[in-house]
């Protein structure tokens, strides 16, 4: 048998995998690298790993052997059906207390499962989220640990060494029980599906409102970058705009204007149906990716469908000016976006029990993942000053800015409503706000509707938790419907 030398040990060598094993390697742990294919072990020693303390192995036997107790085995597989397969081949090799982590997206209940399974022939499991791309597992991803807290200080120095650092803190630290690091990795990504909507919106808006080229545009982008909207996609989509081929000319219109998708923020949306939460600019995120994809249809609809014929100059009589008001919309419907990000993360904490710290989840997300940005800062202080907040507008500082952008987001929305602009993200935002600040909603009339047709009964304010029901046509009986409340 083989003398254990290894800290920990990475199962798949893709991308993510290759360059977390570097990042480990870099910072004084010995890894043991394996993959399914065991030539890529091989090449990998021979070519990426080569002069490192990296070792290989070339079967989950000869891993295990490797690894120090207890053992630490972190695996960056394709999410499903790979998972369990992997974790069964790995389990014989196993002692009681041993560690098994899946790095990669899966799907939170599959994480909830199999901490469940594993602890009961005693082993630990951790659904560890991993952001930051290739990138930011070379060099400081962030990590978001959750499952079977016994494990936590087995593996604690290696997560917070490799993390990213914000303000010197690691971008890693221990978020609760079972899937819960999967949910906020989910939650994570959903929050990105937004801002990168919401920056795909504000796009269109300084091309077909204020007539901007793109280099004007990533001029704009990178004054925005130095201000509140300071963070990493503002800074890539700087880039992006500019960006020109060989042949001079700008890459960004030359794209098909198709969006792709993982699935992540599908399961972000799943996720706050199944528990009530309105989440609305995800899901128009997720939907405006829907739509894009039906180009040819869209192309069709253009020629044939009717569209405003107005002057923009006349609706925008100010282009400067309203490139600032579209700043400001941009920054209110970020905060919408994350305080329904957090509302969710508050309601899975309590379904499950898992006692989610929010502002370390800020904290975890301010450096190496996609969503990093100044703003995060923001939401850390709003938490650490009240843990109990049970939403981000209720922040003074988030009241604060929103009643200072409040008139040029709704005159950005009305803007391109009138100029037949899509902003689903925007306008989703500005909707939920009104709603949650509105004392009296229409929902009554719901209520109402639902009692006439199908005797479900409702409440009357001066005596909720009673439920009644009316026989509005004077034909109905008594009888009420206990099927559903919806």
């Amino acid at each position: 048998m083989s003398e254990p030398v290894a800290d920990i040990a990475v199962i798949g060598l893709a991308v993510m995998g290759q360059n977390l094993i570097l990042n480990m390697n870099d910072n004084g742990f010995t890894v043991c690298a394996f993959n399914r294919t065991v030539s890529k072990v091989d090449e990998f020693l021979a070519n990426e790993a080569k002069g490192t303390n990296i070792v290989g192995a070339h079967s989950i036997a000869e891993m295990c052997s490797k690894l120090k107790k207890p053992r630490r085995i972190m695996m960056l597989v394709k999410a499903g059906e790979a998972v369990d397969a992997m974790i069964e081949q790995i389990v014989p090799h196993l002692e009681p207390g041993d560690i098994v982590i899946d790095g990669g997206n899966s799907e939170y209940h599959d994480s909830n499962r199999r901490a469940e399974e594993l602890a009961k022939k005693g082993f630990h499991f951790v659904g560890c989220g991993v952001s930051g791309g290739e990138e930011g597992a070379r060099y400081g991803p962030s990590l978001m640990p959750g499952g079977s807290e016994a494990a936590w200080p087995h593996l604690k120095q290696i997560f917070q060494k490799i993390a990213a650092k914000a303000e010197g803190e690691p971008c890693c630290d221990w978020v609760g029980k079972a899937g819960s690091g999967h949910f906020v990795k989910m939650v994570h990504n959903g929050i990105e599906y937004g801002d990168m909507q919401l920056i795909a919106e504000a796009c269109d808006l300084l091309r077909k409102a204020a007539g901007l080229d793109y280099d004007q545009m990533a001029e704009v982008m990178d004054t925005w970058n130095k201000g509140e909207l300071d963070s990493f996609l503002i800074e890539i989509t700087a880039n992006i705009l500019r960006f020109k081929d060989e042949n001079g000319k700008h890459v960004l219109p030359q794209i098909r204007d198709a969006a792709g998708q993982k699935g992540t923020g599908k399961w972000t949306c799943f996720a706050a149906l199944d528990y009530g939460i309105p989440v609305t600019l995800i899901g128009e995120a997720v939907f405006a990716r829907c739509l894009s994809a039906l180009k040819d249809e869209r192309v069709e609809a253009s020629k044939r469908l009717p569209r405003p014929n107005v002057d923009a100059s006349k609706i925008i009589p100010d282009k400067h000016a309203f490139i600032h008001k579209i700043s400001k919309a941009l920054y209110a419907s970020k905060i919408v976006s994350y305080a329904q990000g957090f509302m969710l993360l508050r309601e899975a904490s309590q379904q499950f029990k898992w006692d989610l710290n929010f502002g370390a989840i800020a904290l975890m997300w301010r450096g190496g993942c996609i969503i990093r940005s100044r703003f995060l800062g923001d939401i850390k202080k709003a938490f650490d000053k009240n843990p109990a907040l049970s939403n981000l507008l209720l922040d003074d500082f988030f009241t604060k800015a929103i009643s200072e952008a409040t008139d040029s987001w709704r005159e950005v929305v009305a803007s391109a409503v009138r100029l037949g602009i899509p902003v689903p993200a925007f306008s989703t935002a500005l909707a939920f706000y009104d709603g949650y600040s509105n004392e009296v909603v229409p929902a009554n009339v719901i209520q109402a509707q639902r009692d006439y047709f199908g005797a479900h009964t409702y409440e009357l304010l001066s005596a909720p938790g009673k439920w009644v029901h009316t026989n509005w046509t004077g034909h109905g009986g008594r009888v009420t419907s206990n099927a559903y409340q919806a």
